[in-house]
């Protein structure tokens, strides 16, 4: 097993989960309105959409694995090409960052929790980037490449919740700080472009 991998797994996903993005803003806008703890059930929803696609993931990339190196070879070119592909859209999006604190409709926890769910397991770009991103961090010769992709799931899980969660705890000082500083949508935009071409590269560079 590759420690140094996981750890890098979890860096990158430490790095995605932080950079403002449709996901954090709604668990930041939710959080101002409906308060810390609806934020966190939103969090959880997204999060527990993630366990749909990493099975879909983990059941399909594994047998695409078991049948063809080509064609394991074929999907780490896509997904270096699909990340190259976010970084370009990132450099030709606004720069700004807008965060509502007065227009979010006010929801139960329950009901937070089960929008923030299907709002995941419903973005076919949640499971495009899956399948982008997961294959390059294989990290055991001996490990079932199921177990392999499930383990990288709940880590990519575990640190986006910590993440988004710390998100909804903070996000009065997240939101003011954001309002009250045009710059920081700028450097964030860089810094996304930087992590997604650097991501592509590494996934391009990575073993079976």
């Amino acid at each position: 097993m590759n420690y140094d991998i996981l750890i890098a797994f979890m860096s990158a996903t430490a790095l995605l989960a932080f950079f403002p993005g449709p996901d954090n803003i709604y668990v930041l806008t939710q959080s101002l309105v409906n308060g810390k703890k609806s934020g966190l059930a939103t969090v959880a929803g997204l999060m527990s959409g993630c366990l749909v696609h990493t099975t879909l993931l983990a059941f399909g990339v594994s047998a695409i694995i078991k049948a063809n190196d080509n064609l394991f070879l074929g999907i780490k070119i896509f997904g270096a090409l699909y990340l190259f592909f976010i970084a370009y859209k990132v450099f030709k999006s606004d720069a700004s960052l807008i965060v509502s604190n007065g227009n979010a409709p006010k929801k139960s926890m329950p009901a937070l929790f089960r929008q923030g769910f299907i709002m995941n397991v419903l973005n076919p770009k949640v499971a495009l980037f899956f399948l982008a991103f997961f294959p390059g961090f294989l990290f055991s010769d001996s490990i079932s490449t199921v177990v392999q992709f499930y383990i990288l799931g709940l880590l990519f899980m575990l640190v986006s919740f910590m993440i988004f969660g710390l998100i909804a705890v903070l996000a009065g000082s997240i939101s003011s700080y954001i309002t009250k500083n045009e710059k920081v949508g700028l450097i964030f935009k860089w810094l996304q472009i930087v992590v997604f071409i650097g991501l592509g590269i590494y996934i391009l560079l990575s073993d079976k």
